[in-house]
């Protein structure tokens, strides 16, 4: 196979085709559990919790395993930038479910546990009301 380069790429054999398929093998593993626990968790909390855990990081450990296995520069440069740029979004994408999921007042399983003092920054009974509904202009 030839890469854009023009140079040749091979599956890298011995010890270090076998940590590029291990790091792949690890990062599905770890994008099922997150698919699992989306199917499985109790409410949207858990399961925005889990999906962006589980798959960010199994994600990025399959970029790293095909990294390993594709070691041509250019692939490598393309894959790590992949891998960085899942580190920076995914956090910030599981926050904004969450808290769209708080801002919609999505029910909160009884069994999930919640730390006191925390939540989004805007209050859904704050004094202009649930965050969404239109203030009473009849007045």
């Amino acid at each position: 196979m030839t890469g854009m380069a023009g140079t040749t790429h091979q599956l890298t054999g011995g010890a270090l085709g076998v940590v590029g398929q291990l790091l792949v093998v690890l990062g599905v593993a770890l994008v099922a559990v997150g698919a699992l626990g989306l199917l499985r968790l109790p409410d949207a909390y858990l399961r925005a919790n889990a999906v962006t855990k589980a798959a960010a990081l199994g994600l990025v450990l399959v970029l790293l395993g095909t990294a390993v296995l594709a070691p041509g520069l250019d692939a490598v440069l393309v894959l790590l930038v992949a891998a960085a740029l899942q580190l920076f979004t995914v956090p910030v994408a599981g926050y904004a479910v969450g808290s769209a999921a708080w801002r919609a007042r999505a029910p909160m399983d009884p069994r999930t546990q919640r730390e006191e003092g925390t939540g989004p920054a805007v209050d859904p009974d704050g004094p202009d009301g649930p965050v969404g509904e239109a203030p009473d202009l009849r007045s």
